[in-house]
């Protein structure tokens, strides 16, 4: 009879250590670690002088980096691992620090989570952070985020063909990411933005940045209250689920479907829980974040997104992939 594997706290000490490893990340970005041995600063004297530090720092953090995997360590030389030299090493066009580096704002609030959760505090329908925007915090929301927003996009024109649509809606497009790369893409396509109005103050900068004005456009608009654009015959939501109670992203669903002319389509892309409830994390963290946020916001599962779909009148509903283990993207036609 064979003896049941014997326990340990190996994985529990990894997950209470876990904000180590961030701390580590957030350093390296912050020194420029990986630009410098990008650059052939890849020792630890020469990444202490690029730096500024003292030498038994930059020992320090290179060791920590290399055990992470961020790091190969070949007899004192330092290399950066495939995806740290693609999305860590400044001047790249990939390069994602800024968004990596988007959530370290919260980390005093992730260590008061339990108090937060136990507020009296009703959360709300829309996180104060949202009510409070303004021009310059959603411009430095969108520099962080429109690295990573403009890779889905990139993604999402080689997921989907709009090639014979004619106006997109952008719920929440923040950026305008998928509109301006569905633009670039479809030379036939226009598309309206839709987002709060300081965000789309710089919807617009972001627009003129990228040479598509004549087709794409900015409106203000509270996707949760203001009517949607008319003569649409595609909608997308990226990466906003989250934020959102089942009320709020089903009544939503259903005013795109009642826009869209007939025959149209719709695309709902962002962070869902695999039915079974057991991850991935990325859904579950982002559900966890708005306790910090203090709305209403949770996690929502594949199958809870399909119905919300179905229920407002959309066919062919169905759920794809689009980032195995992160995102997800559910379609349906009116």
């Amino acid at each position: 009879m064979k003896s049941e594997a014997r326990l340990d706290t190996v994985r529990l000490q990894g997950l209470a250590r876990a904000f180590i490893g961030s701390a580590s990340l957030f350093a390296a970005i912050d020194l420029k670690l990986f630009t410098a041995v990008a650059a052939g600063h890849d020792t630890v004297e020469g990444f202490a002088g690029y730096a500024g530090i003292q030498p038994i720092h930059a020992q320090r953090l290179m060791t920590m980096c290399a055990a992470l995997g961020l790091l190969r360590h070949d007899n004192g030389r330092y290399a950066n691992a495939p995806d740290v030299g693609r999305f860590l090493v400044e001047g790249e066009g990939s390069y994602a620090g800024d968004w990596l580096l988007f959530n370290r704002p919260d980390w005093a609030d992730w260590g008061r989570l339990t108090g937060l959760m136990r507020s009296e505090e009703s959360p709300r329908l829309l996180s104060p952070m949202y009510e409070s925007m303004t021009v310059e915090r959603a411009r430095d929301y969108h520099r962080a985020t429109s690295s990573i927003g403009f890779g889905a996009a990139r993604r999402f024109v080689r997921s989907v063909d709009l090639s014979a649509r004619r106006r997109l809606m952008d719920i929440g497009g923040g950026s305008g990411a998928y509109s301006i790369v569905s633009a670039q893409t479809w030379p036939g396509l226009e598309a309206v933005v839709c987002d709060l109005p300081p965000v789309v103050v710089v919807t617009r900068e972001f627009i003129e940045q990228h040479g598509v004005g004549d087709r794409v456009r900015a409106q203000a608009c509270d996707f949760t209250r203001d009517p949607f654009p008319e003569g649409c015959d595609a909608a997308v939501m990226a990466s906003n689920l989250p934020q959102y109670g089942p009320d709020v992203i089903q009544a939503v669903i259903g005013k795109a479907h009642a826009a869209l002319l007939p025959g149209g389509e719709m695309h709902l892309v962002g962070e869902m829980l695999d039915d079974d409830g057991n991850g991935p994390v990325d859904a579950a963290l982002w559900g966890l974040n708005e306790v910090l946020l203090g709305s209403t916001g949770v996690a929502h599962t594949r199958a809870e997104c399909i119905g919300y779909f179905e229920a407002a009148g959309f066919r062919e509903v169905r759920v794809d992939e689009f980032i195995p283990g992160i995102l997800a993207r559910v379609s349906g036609r009116k």
